[in-house]
């Protein structure tokens, strides 16, 4: 997985390891980490080695619930396969706010959780940017997930605009590219939003929303925008076409939207 975006602390709080724990009596708070995929559960169970399966990590609640951090299709696993207990490493006292930043804590280095399953842990662990995004969505009306009317697809492409841009900038993309095309998936492609974004970032302070969005129109539909952006980076396949290019590219044409019928000393260079 690649460098985490988030920043994880923790307080110190008390630790045991190899504690045999009652399967029956271990929850999950799917607030604090991503939900079961029962497919994979039954995956593990049809190959399980009992010997190789390591620690699970579990939150002992100050009201003594024990909730499972990170381990929960191992778990279940174990419940299909009618095993009664499973090792774990038991937290002490954590609050569910600190439980999802352990989760994000014991995954990071791996590839097992998908940017948007960390991103709902981190908004559940407080993460600064995470709030950041939702709060600027939750204006719009707008989740994280995939892409539809009210949902945007592009995780990544979102948390690298406010990461990059900050939040405002977020704010006055979703507005333009709403303005312009309207509220579906075409519009909250990751490819226009990072383009946007970049041509607001560098000369926002210098331009009506308002006129942007109907040259963006004008130049054609989202759809049509993604497409050209995807040739232009690729150049028939010579040049690198990943995002970044696909996205500077995007950029291009917006600066071309902008300064179309301009005189020059009204121009973007």
């Amino acid at each position: 997985m690649p460098k985490s975006r988030f920043q994880y602390e923790l307080p110190d709080h008390r630790v045991e390891y190899g504690v045999e724990v009652d399967i029956d009596s271990l929850k999950i708070d799917e607030d604090a980490q991503r939900g079961l995929n029962l497919k994979r559960a039954k995956g593990i169970a049809d190959g399980l080695i009992v010997d190789a399966l390591g620690s699970i990590v579990v939150s002992e609640r100050t009201d003594g619930g024990r909730y499972v951090v990170d381990g929960m299709h191992r778990t279940e696993a174990c419940r299909l396969r009618g095993l009664r207990t499973i090792k774990a490493e038991i937290h002490y006292g954590l609050t569910q706010q600190q439980e999802a930043t352990l989760f994000l804590i014991k995954n990071r280095e791996s590839a097992k959780v998908s940017t948007l399953d960390e991103y709902k842990v981190g908004l559940t662990a407080g993460d600064a940017l995470c709030v950041d995004v939702d709060r600027v969505l939750d204006s719009h009306d707008l989740k994280l997930g995939s892409s539809s009317t009210n949902s945007v697809g592009a995780v990544s492409a979102v948390l690298r605009i406010t990461k990059q841009y900050g939040p405002e900038v977020l704010d006055r993309t979703l507005k333009v590219v709403q303005a312009a095309w309207g509220r579906n998936k075409e519009s909250w492609d990751g490819v226009i939003l990072g383009g946007v974004a970049m041509f607001l970032h560098r000369h926002g302070s210098g331009i009506d929303d308002d006129d942007l969005a109907k040259r963006l129109l004008k130049r054609g539909m989202a759809a049509r925008w993604r497409s050209e952006a995807l040739t232009r980076a690729s150049n028939g396949g010579y040049n690198n076409s990943g995002t970044g290019s696909r996205e500077s590219q995007c950029y291009q044409m917006v600066v071309e939207a902008w300064n179309k019928g301009r005189s020059a000393n009204n121009r973007i260079g």
